[in-house]
């Protein structure tokens, strides 16, 4: 079959747009097409806002053009634009389907008339020609799942138990997770997302991942996490320097394909000035020689018609951070001990207990509103007997508001005043290293943008020199080289950290252990975030599974109790302990089958002819065993 190609939505074309004097983006040109899942990402205050704002069409570009496919459906999320109503969620979300169910009234309608109607006559043939019109309109709509695509939205973005609650009454993030939700039935044939994770707890996260794969419409995001670019777009624009260049692949790919790029450019560039150098010197050196004048000549002539490579630029130099303590604290640097926290009238956490020791980095996880943030600020308060921190700990702590920070003190103010042993070299020194420039120190604190005060919120804290860090979002406002900064920073610190983050790929980063809030009780688990996932979802399927089958059990019990005698019920249950059992016996044998044939693979057990022919004789003793416990599990089942 020959290749079909997509349709376009949306083109740019050499597009330029700034503010006063300052050019944000220049010569900007690519192409979006319908399916296509587009991430873009940049430095904070690269325009990456400011092209959706273009793309959606709320701004005007400078000079090019932006194209779009005539009569395009576009939705936009914007980071901070919530839903507006005085309805219920639910009500609201139904209005989305408004023209459906108004057709499903009139089929109803037409249906009891042309039940009245004499079959065949003029009357019932044009309201026969309606009804099929209305069918197919609602068919088109998939109309009929209408309430079923609803309840699925809601429940994945955490209002299932909310469907009743206006939403006037509720938060600014909240109202911003209504919209992306009105967003997503709507289904338009292109969807902005500016910044879709910012209000999400984990589990909504890989929900909206997941609910997005299966997308009609093509997506256009900017984001700065990286798991979601990863599970979530097939194309990365990268906004860099006024100019987008477009990446095949998620971020993962990009950042491999990036530095072979510029490795690449590097290359050609240096190639072409050495042959340049060298066309030069012949030209310089043999020019007025009458001999050699000719040759000279279309030297030069090849020099003046050659087409110059720009040395590409290198990547912007990220911000770095740097942690240090200037003592160690005793070994156990943390300990919680039967710890209740209760907010507002309800019980977040009941008889918490957990310990930290010198060198552990832990991450808190939990959804929205589990009591995180309530558990790092009580263990930084240090009013409750039940948190106990050990000698010689010094506490640095990262408030995701960043509330102790004065907005009437500039920056170097901010970080001088309060460590007075620094000089004010060390000082500007320190924020020069933040990517805190000449042109912002200076500044009042209440001028900075959201990300430059996070890095000066982090400046301060690696002034401190704690060796007990305890940090509440610190990924929040930082854009992706920053994050990777803070990641490495943190590695590399010796003393004792705990956090909480929405950031996946950062807490798997960094953490070697999780500690779960959920349903009130507080669980530990020592290993990074991937087996904790792993064990998670283990345990979820488990849990379906044992639900499905005590449910099938119990419908069979219920179908059999009434005519089976009690040795007949007996012998059943004999029958499936016995299938338990062997069920438990080829899985083992399955574990040790695929082990033996992983190391017979091995060059070492290949080597060696006497292990090779011990481990050849217990794979066929295992296969043998195999085969009769299949059998003997057919007929038990």
């Amino acid at each position: 079959m020959p290749h079909m190609s997509k349709i376009m939505l949306i083109a740019c074309e050499n597009v330029r747009f700034g503010y006063d004097d300052k050019i944000i983006l220049d010569d900007v040109c690519f192409t979006l097409s319908e399916g296509e899942r587009v991430g873009l990402i940049g430095p904070n205050g690269e325009g990456k806002t400011t092209l959706i704002r273009l793309l959606a069409g709320a701004l005007e570009p400078d000079a090019g053009k932006i194209v779009k496919k005539s009569g395009l459906r576009i939705g936009w999320l914007e980071q901070n634009g919530g839903l507006e109503s005085d309805k219920t969620v639910y009500a609201e979300m139904q209005s989305v389907f408004a023209p459906v169910y108004k057709a499903m009234d009139e089929q109803r309608g037409i249906g009891a008339r042309l039940a009245q109607v004499e079959e065949g006559s003029r009357e019932a043939q044009a309201l026969a020609a309606r009804y099929e019109q209305l069918e197919k309109q609602i068919a088109a709509a998939d109309g009929y799942n209408a309430e079923v695509r609803i309840r699925t939205v809601l429940g994945g973005m955490g209002f299932a138990d909310r469907l009743e609650q206006r939403i006037c009454t509720m938060s600014g993030g909240e109202k911003t997770r209504l919209k992306l939700c009105r967003l997503l039935l709507e289904q338009p044939e292109i969807l902005f997302l500016d910044e879709p994770t910012n209000h999400l707890d984990v589990s909504t996260m890989y929900w909206l991942e997941e609910y997005l794969k299966s997308y009609r419409g093509a997506i256009f995001t900017v984001s700065h996490d990286r798991f979601f670019l990863d599970a979530a777009v097939g194309k990365i624009l990268e906004l860099e320097n006024c100019r987008v260049r477009a990446f095949r692949g998620n971020y993962s790919k990009y950042k491999i394909l990036k530095a072979e790029l510029y490795e690449h450019e590097l290359k050609e560039y240096e190639k072409q000035q050495e042959e340049i150098a060298a066309l030069q010197d012949y030209v310089a050196r043999n020019i007025v020689r009458a001999t050699t004048a000719k040759s000279a000549q279309s030297r030069v002539k090849k020099l003046e018609s050659m087409e110059r490579l720009e040395k590409p630029l290198p990547p912007p130099k990220p911000p770095k951070f740097a942690f240090a303590a200037d003592e160690r604290s005793e070994e156990r640097t943390l300990s919680v001990e039967g710890l209740t926290l209760t907010a507002g009238g309800r019980t977040l956490l009941q008889n918490a207990s957990f310990s930290l020791r010198r060198g552990e980095k832990a991450a808190v996880v939990g959804e929205n509103g589990a009591g995180k943030s309530t558990l790092i600020r009580a263990i930084v308060q240090g009013n409750d007997p039940a948190v106990r921190v050990g000698r010689f700990t010094k506490i640095g702590y990262y408030d995701q508001e960043n509330a102790d920070i004065d907005p009437a003190e500039t920056v170097l103010g901010a970080l001088w005043h309060r460590h007075t042993y620094m000089s004010q070299t060390q000082a500007r020194s320190m924020l020069a290293q933040a990517k805190l420039c000449e042109d912002d120190i200076e500044k009042p604190v209440s001028s900075l943008s959201g990300g430059e005060r996070a890095k000066l919120a982090l400046v301060l804290l690696e002034a401190q020199r704690a060796n007990l860090l305890i940090l509440d979002e610190p990924t929040n406002h930082l854009d992706l080289q920053a994050r990777e900064s803070l990641e490495a920073a943190l590695r590399a610190f010796e003393g004792t950290l705990l956090f909480v983050s929405h950031d996946r790929y950062f807490i798997q980063n960094i953490a070697g252990r999780i500690i779960e809030i959920a349903g009130g009780e507080l669980t530990c688990y020592p290993c990074d975030y991937e087996a904790y996932t792993a064990q998670k979802r283990a345990a979820d399927q488990a849990a379906e599974a044992q639900a499905k089958a005590e449910k099938q059990e119990a419908r069979a019990a219920q179908k059999d109790a009434s005519h089976r005698t009690k040795a007949e019920r007996a012998q059943e249950a004999k029958r499936k302990q016995q299938a338990k059992q062997t069920e438990e016996k080829i899985a083992a044998l399955e574990e040790e089958e695929k082990a033996l044939t992983e190391a017979i693979g091995t060059p070492a057990v290949a080597a060696d002819y006497k292990l090779l022919a011990e481990k050849c004789a217990r794979l066929d003793e295992v296969h043998a065993a195999l085969d009769a416990l299949y059998a003997e599990y057919e007929k038990l089942i």
